[in-house]
């Protein structure tokens, strides 16, 4: 007689293709176009190449209204497909295939697609006349003045960031998600779901993100948050009613979520409504965007998400597969593309439009060229290979 108490993970069994969930993965890479080619005119920090003028109207529409929630949607879906994969490959094969798919594509990324970054960066910021050759030896040096690396040609992870946090995530959640599966962690899950079915306990989560939200970041992100949005993905996976309950609440949802995310943002543009705000009401915003904003537009675009999008087609298909080297590529051919853009006497308009524009089609091209095609570059960019 087998004795249930021994069995911590459950049968490995096909898992139900959730499209939506490859819908608003590959929605989130996209954007990642637009964010990244509007740091280019970003008026308040510093980028790799820096385009002057720079424009206020294009920091408000990309970066102010995508950088609150943009990344908790990515760590958030990662553990939604955790959840799954977990459940088809058991914990040592999910462990191995992070290998694969986090670590080897971040190391490539770290010495062939973030080095040409780096390197524009001081260029671009300096005038700096050397080779890329004879530069090369420099990415390996840190400089404390310039710990992003945009303008000193130190070292810098780039965007990579993302995927070393996401698989550091991975490998030490993974205990906690195969106890999750467990006999007793699903009773866990059980009770949870059935508090998030009582009204208002759907808000809370935000409340503990308060603290979280105070934890200093660590080589590119705050990992305390991050995670949290990581394990809610795999919990929301975890039992109909989170996925439920979240559906129901849909219009509310969208209404706190993303329409008061989008009245803050349009009062915050207009210098002469937010000079008039006292200091509360200036707090009281910056703490609902800091740590409501992320979870109510997440949940927000689950609940529709699932309406809406549970369907497939030939552009899902070819593009869901390569949405992760999209990812990969595409902050380097902006950076690339828009240091000789940056230089033409044309309108900010048009710099930007050029940039997304022919960044995107250029990843794309890649992708299909050098990446899809070929099983080492699948591998190095953490696809599987072709059979």
């Amino acid at each position: 007689m087998t004795d249930e108490r021994l069995t911590t993970e459950p049968a490995p069994i096909k898992p139900v293709r959730r499209y939506e969930l490859d819908w608003l993965r590959l929605m989130a890479v996209f954007l990642l176009f637009f964010f990244h080619t509007a740091r280019i005119f970003d008026p308040h920090e510093n980028f790799y190449v820096q385009n002057n003028p720079s424009s206020q109207l294009l920091f408000d529409l990309f970066i102010r209204s995508l950088g609150p929630w943009q990344m908790c949607l990515f760590f958030l879906l990662a553990g939604a497909s955790t959840y799954f994969a977990l459940r088809v490959r058991g914990s040592g094969g999910y462990v191995n295939e992070r290998f694969k798919r986090l670590l080897i594509p971040f190391l490539f990324g770290l010495l062939v697609l973030i080095p040409p970054q780096s390197y524009l960066g001081l260029v671009s910021h300096s005038g700096y006349a050397g080779s890329f050759l004879e530069w090369f030896p420099n990415f390996f040096t840190l400089q404390l003045a310039d710990m992003d690396g945009y303008f000193m040609g130190g070292h810098t992870w780039g965007h990579l960031w993302f995927i070393l946090h996401l698989f550091v995530y991975s490998v030490v959640a993974t205990p906690l998600f195969v106890y999750l599966n467990s006999q007793s962690g699903r009773r866990l899950v059980g009770r949870l779901a059935r508090a998030f079915t009582w009204p208002g306990v759907l808000f809370l989560f935000p409340v503990p993100l308060m603290l979280l939200r105070e934890f200093p970041e660590i080589a590119g992100g705050n990992p305390l948050f991050y995670i949290a949005f990581f394990i809610a993905g795999f919990v929301l996976m975890s039992d109909p009613r989170f996925e439920e309950t979240i559906d129901r609440q849909r219009v509310l949802l969208l209404v706190t979520g993303p329409l008061a995310f989008a009245a803050i943002l349009v009062v915050g543009s207009v210098p002469a409504w937010a000079a008039n705000l006292p200091g509360w009401v200036l707090v009281l915003a910056d703490v609902y965007v800091g740590c409501f904003v992320p979870w109510l537009v997440t949940l927000a675009l689950l609940a529709y998400g699932r309406r809406l999008l549970g369907f497939t087609n030939r552009f899902l298909r070819y593009f869901a597969e390569g949405a992760y080297p999209l990812y990969l590529l595409h902050q380097t051919v902006i950076v690339i593309i828009g240091y000789y853009v940056v230089q033409w006497d044309i309108p900010v308009a048009a710099k930007f439009a050029l940039i997304v524009a022919a960044s995107f089609a250029s990843c794309v091209l890649i992708y299909d060229v050098l990446v899809r095609r070929i099983n080492i570059t699948r591998f190095l960019f953490g696809m599987k290979p072709k059979a």
